[in-house]
C-alpha cells in the first residue's frame, strides 16, 4: 500500500512538473526561426511579413491575448502550429517566396515553445 502511494505521489509531481521541464533554449530557437518573420521577435506583430498576410499579424503581447495564453495554457501554440484556420501561415510564406524547412513536431517541441513564447509575451 505504502508504495502504491509513493509511486502515484511521484506521478502526480512529474506531472505538474512538466512545465518546467520545457527547454527555453528550444523554444527560443523555434520561435525566432519559425514564427517572428511575422510576429517579430517582440511577438507584437512587427516581423517582415506581419502586413503581408489577410488578416495581418496580430499583436500577441495584448492583455487579451496574454488571458487567451494563461487560460489554455498549450493550446494556442499548439492549435496555430496544426493549422485548423486553413492555410493562411503557408500561402502567407509561400506568396512572399519564404521557404521554411518542414519540421517533425514533438510534444517537447511544443512545450518549449509554449514556454518561451509565456515567457517572451509575459514581459510585455
Amino acid at each position: 500500500m505504502k508504495t502504491i502511494v509513493a509511486v502515484s505521489l511521484g506521478i502526480s509531481l512529474c506531472i505538474q512538473a512538466l512545465p518546467c521541464l520545457a527547454d527555453n533554449s528550444n523554444g527560443k530557437q523555434l520561435y525566432l526561426s519559425r514564427c517572428a518573420m511575422c510576429h517579430g521577435a517582440d511577438a507584437k506583430g512587427t516581423g517582415p511579413l506581419a502586413n503581408k498576410s489577410n488578416p495581418p499579424t496580430p499583436d500577441l503581447a495584448t492583455a487579451a491575448f496574454r488571458k487567451r495564453l494563461h487560460d489554455y495554457p498549450g493550446v494556442i501554440v499548439s492549435s496555430v502550429i496544426l493549422r485548423p484556420n486553413g492555410d493562411l501561415i503557408p500561402r502567407t510564406l509561400r506568396e512572399n517566396g519564404v521557404k521554411v524547412p518542414p519540421h517533425a513536431w514533438t510534444v517537447k517541441d511544443f512545450r518549449d515553445l509554449n514556454e518561451y513564447f509565456s515567457g517572451l509575451v509575459a514581459k510585455k
